[in-house]
């Protein structure tokens, strides 16, 4: 698929829309299945080095209120999804990299795998780390990572992250690198519908996937946070409407692209439509993340406005997602772990010298 091929499938309406939703639908039932997988999602803390310009746990809002889950919080919320058969989890938080941080998630991965007997999968998205960090948490256990690079087009990276040596371009590239080198199973994602953003650089992230040979993907719509410098920029924005729609497109042209991968339904689409997620599974998309995160400290991990689901305890938040995900007409792959097919397939002729 050439770029200016994406661009136009990007901006379709009506009929041509239509047509694209249900290749992509088609494609996703014929190479992965009519499977959903659930990432049991722990939001663990949301003290954050980075001063991200459209985040609200950025370091510089003084507006947050700071938490961090103690280890008991983080395996207890992990051992519900172990025991509720989610089969794989998500430890997610601001960006840190110190001594400390790096053994405690090194120290809870062990614990994880030893309470499941090695049964529940886990991801991780803590952020940029040393080679030797990643290959560590590796060796501990974690086998996928994901790792928003949140705008492939370098000037438009500049525009929404500080220019520093903290947030640099080629510094993120550099770790999704060392997260391929080491044996990660590698996911990244970009906001759709940003200040400054074109349907060329949406193209351009696609094609920038295909480039990295990702293995799964998290996107979704940009949505604002009043706390945050690039709050200022919001007369330029589409409408919330034209932004949830541009994303379903992303999410279509992706399967499209990259058949095998696993694309997640983001809790941000939920934010924007109610039935957001549903609608993202009915497209293409094959992971759902359901937020285990206790229910006194979500409304602290707040990365845009209106995030969903704030209220919800995760038997209540299971629940719902299982109605959703059967409204959308897949089924959900309990007790699997859901991996990536595009991963076991590049391994697979790796290994057989191909």
């Amino acid at each position: 698929m050439e770029r200016s091929e994406i661009i136009n499938l990007l901006g379709s309406t009506g009929i041509e829309k239509e047509k694209l939703f249900k290749q992509a639908r088609e494609i996703r039932d014929r190479t992965v299945g009519n499977k959903v997988y659930f990432r049991g999602l722990v939001e663990f803390s949301n003290i954050c080095a980075k001063n991200c310009l459209y985040c609200g746990i950025r370091k510089g809002n003084s507006n947050v209120v700071r938490y961090d889950l103690s280890d008991n919080e983080i395996l207890d919320a992990c051992r519900f999804a172990w025991e509720n058969k989610f089969a794989s989890v998500v430890l997610q938080s601001g960006e840190l990299s110190s001594s400390s941080f790096v053994k405690r998630i090194d120290r809870l991965l062990k614990a994880i795998k030893t309470f499941s007997g090695n049964e529940l999968g886990i991801t991780l998205s803590c952020g940029e780390q040393t080679r030797e960090t990643y290959r560590r948490w590796y060796e501990s256990g974690a086998h996928r990572y994901l790792l928003r690079i949140e705008a492939t087009n370098r000037n438009l990276y500049e525009k929404i992250h500080p220019v520093n040596k903290l947030h640099s371009f080629e510094r993120r590239l550099q770790a999704l690198h060392y997260l391929r080198e080491t044996g990660y199973q590698v996911g990244t994602g970009v906001m759709i519908g940003l200040p400054f953003q074109t349907l060329d650089d949406l193209a351009g992230d696609l094609l920038f996937f295909r480039e990295l040979d990702i293995d799964m993907c998290g996107m979704g719509p940009y949505i604002e946070h009043e706390d945050t410098p690039l709050y200022e920029c919001r007369h330029l924005l589409q409408t919330r409407k034209e932004r949830f729609d541009l994303a379903l497109k992303m999410i279509a042209v992706l399967r499209i692209l990259m058949p095998d991968i696993n694309i997640a339904a983001a809790t941000a689409l939920q934010a924007i439509d109610p039935a957001g997620r549903e609608k993202a599974v009915a497209i293409g998309a094959n992971v759902i993340m359901p937020n285990l995160t206790p229910m006194a400290h979500r409304k602290d991990y707040l990365l845009y406005e209106d995030k969903p689901c704030l209220d919800e305890d995760a038997e209540l938040c299971k629940q719902c997602l299982e109605a959703r995900i059967h409204l959308a007409g897949s089924e959900i792959g309990y007790g699997e772990w859901g991996d990536s097919k595009h991963f076991g397939s590049r391994h697979a002729k790796s290994s057989s010298g191909s």
